[in-house]
């Protein structure tokens, strides 16, 4: 399709290295002005930052600067910097085929593929562009390449050549037989996709994420496709009542096994699942169901790979990415961005924008931000109190990025959805770059799988404490929403353990269908649903789930590796077991229905007081109110609790959702059809409260609300 390019063209012309060393921090923290300090809400509302003001300030000041010099001093937007995409790669302009690369390192680069027998032909090679800081361009007749053909480049620099996919390649595919990857030309008709749905807006009350895996969306023991995820999995997604699918590995990546976090070809869409207009379909789909798409984008590395990737692309292996021993992650073994360079910058603000506009996709997922945020990437550090954030570990550059990188999203579209996975704890990450923040909306509460994790494996359950888990849930800073989860993909990766199977273990192949339950089944089948219903109720932005974690998938996922022959069979979702009626497996998913649907009848629930009535961790009993919504826990394994009372506003009260009811697995042994009324006593009466007396079976989870007639 025909794109603009001239302010692009411009963009980069204009754009130099700025790179810093990690010896060096900005002279603008230096000189903080404390009168300016004063503004930003985020040291405003915490005293404890205001010892950290000048730094805070100092990284505010550095990205105001970097964002004037990106924008021509505010004479135009930040969006209009980020279209690189609009004048590199392949497209069509005046009906000839117009292919630009940046290459700053080039001597000559050479397009070869399919249409000329992938030799060097003059015809095909791309020209310096003037004044252009490293862009070469190549345009040729219509004729000179067809749809669907596969091409390179081939770039020779001082010292050697190598043959390349180009940087800003927007479809990339492997061949099956000799898994060689190529950028290949996607032009199926003059017409792009029509869209049924243009403008979305996603419903963020609360936030219901559902984390999923195209490809091992399948019960097949094979790769999944867009096409088969749009018709068999997003149905479900919408029956069990989740707003906001989050998609892994939508980049390019060499390996399925990397999970697509070792991305290849930033602005390529993966062409194991499918097409590009697949991929919209799905998208379109999923809006028409009122079900927000979110990228899990990887901006934190990149492939080390040379043939496929961005390493060494034009004979410099810092063209791209930070020089000397920052260059490699340690952990990763990947290539870390230098995001000082304004070409990079470039590069990256660009592929945000183009997901957003070319796709339509609601906002991203940034994973790994703890490793962007610091020069250590986080690794060995504790972070155990505010000094450890203003430490001189911070790479501004980086964060510099991610502040640059919410500012053009929530541009580009005010309603876009931005989320950090990040580890550390760092001040400021999701409240608006005016408040001194890093601009996203949400950040993963990474504490709370870990603690789940936690008590599982060290504790017995009589030693659980309600208390603790009540903080640990709740436990996050009061001016940034977060999204909690009790697992991820993580937890169910090799070499870790789910929930379900933490708690069941081999009783899962031998003790999961309906009659032959025995001890560790109905244990770990109540506290499924406890540990989902406690860190679910007390949100304050929103709730994430991986696929099939809400049914309790039996099995880890393996993706196909040399040391299990290649095999699919672990890289999948049985959706079968979950429908089938005899198994357990339906059990945990209709409640996780259910749980989302009570959950969704409070208002704004994302934003309610979570206001505690009653813990008691001899009886390792918990009780808090949300709005209209009354929760009651109890963890005993063996106490089950008979007229246990709690003070609460005076009325009638029904049950909403119950843990133990037998359609969920339980035991039944409350009539929830019957209505509580609260007991009348004179002292409490003055505040409107009575007691609200209950039958606690051991281990169960009730959720109440007063009838509507009081």
């Amino acid at each position: 399709m025909v794109k603009k390019k001239e302010e692009t063209k411009t963009a980069v012309s204009k754009t130099k290295k700025t790179t810093k060393s990690s010896s060096k921090k900005s002279t603008a923290r230096k000189s903080a002005d404390a009168t300016t300090t004063k503004q930003l809400r985020l040291i405003r509302q915490d005293e404890w930052l205001k010892p950290y003001a000048a730094a805070i300030e100092g990284r505010h000041e550095f990205v105001q600067n970097k964002l004037k010099e990106l924008t021509n001093n505010g004479k135009m937007k930040l969006s209009d910097f980020a279209t690189g995409h609009l004048y590199f790669g392949l497209h069509v302009e005046n009906k000839k085929w117009v292919l630009r690369e940046w290459a700053p390192n080039a001597t000559a680069i050479y397009v070869i593929g399919e249409f000329n027998n992938w030799q060097v032909d003059e015809h095909y090679a791309m020209r310096p562009v003037a004044k252009s800081n490293g862009a070469w361009e190549v345009k040729l007749p219509a004729k000179s390449m067809n749809h669907g053909q596969l091409f390179k480049l081939l770039i020779r620099w001082e010292g050697g050549e190598g043959e390349r996919i180009p940087a800003w390649a927007t479809r990339v595919v492997q061949d099956p037989e000799t898994k060689i990857f190529s950028a290949q030309v996607w032009y199926p008709s003059s017409e792009p996709y029509k869209w049924k749905v243009s403008r979305f807006r996603p419903n963020t009350a609360p936030l219901l994420i559902y984390e999923c895996h195209v490809g091992m969306a399948q019960d097949k023991e094979g790769v999944g496709t867009y096409k088969e995820f749009r018709e068999n999995v997003l149905p479900r997604i919408q029956k069990d009542g989740y707003n906001c699918i989050q998609v892994m590995a939508i980049q390019e990546h060499p390996y399925y096994g990397s999970f697509g976090y070792h991305v290849s070809s930033f602005f390529a869409a993966s062409s194991r699942f499918g097409t590009p207009e697949e991929l919209k379909e799905l998208i379109d789909a999923a809006h028409e169901m009122g079900i927000a798409v979110i990228m899990d984008i990887v901006h934190s590395h990149a492939v080390k790979n040379e043939n496929e990737g961005l390493g060494n692309f034009a004979g410099d292996p810092n063209q791209y990415f930070y020089p000397g021993d920052r260059h490699e992650h340690p952990a990763w073994d990947s290539l870390c961005f230098d995001y000082g360079k304004n070409e990079v910058l470039h590069f990256l603000l660009s592929n945000c924008k183009y997901w957003l506009e070319e796709y339509h996709f609601d906002g991203f997922r940034f994973d790994g931000v703890t490793s962007m945020l610091y020069y250590s990437h986080g690794l060995g550090d504790n972070f155990m109190g505010y000094a450890d954030y203003f430490n001189g570990n911070e790479d501004d550059n980086a964060i510099a990025y991610l502040s640059l990188a919410n500012l053009l999203i929530h541009e580009v579209n005010p309603k876009a959805i931005t989320i950090a996975e990040e580890v550390s704890g760092m001040p400021g990450l999701a409240l608006p770059f005016k408040d001194g923040g890093y601009g996203f909306d949400y950040r993963m509460a990474m504490n709370i799988p870990d603690y789940w994790i936690k008590i599982i494996k060290e504790l017995r359950d009589e030693d659980w404490k309600p208390s603790s888990m009540f903080w640990e849930v709740k436990n996050r800073r009061a001016d940034e929403k977060t999204i909690s989860y009790c697992e991820s993909h993580d937890q169910a990766l090799v070499g870790d353990k789910t929930i379900i199977f933490r708690l069941v273990d081999a009783d899962m192949y031998w003790h999961f269908k309906k009659g032959d339950e025995n001890y560790n089944v109905e244990r770990g089948i109540a506290l499924h649903k406890m540990i989902r219903l406690l860190t679910a109720s007390t949100i304050n932005g929103g709730y994430l789930n991986f696929m099939g974690n809400e049914f309790g998938h039996p099995e880890w996922i393996d993706f196909p590796r040399q040391d299990n022959g290649w095999s699919y069979k672990y890289a999948r979702r049985q959706w079968n077991l979950v429908d089938n009626k005899d198994l357990c497996y339906h059990y945990l998913g209709d409640f996780d229905q259910q749980m989302l649907r009570v959950i969704k009848m409070q208002k704004d629930f994302q934003k309610t007081p979570v206001t505690e009535i009653w813990t008691n961790d001899g009886d390792q009993v918990l009780a808090f109110q949300r709005g209209e919504l009354l929760f009651v826990f109890n963890f005993s394994y063996n106490r089950s609790y008979i007229g246990y009372g709690f003070m609460v506003r005076q009325g009638t009260y029904q049950v909403l959702l119950n843990t133990d009811d037998i359609a969920f697995g339980g035991h039944g042994l409350n009539d929830d059809t019957m209505k509580h009324l609260t007991n009348y006593d004179a002292l409490l009466a003055r505040e409107n409260k009575g007691w609200l007396k209950l039958y606690l079976p051991a281990r169960s989870a009730v959720v109440l609300t007063k009838t509507k007639e009081d």
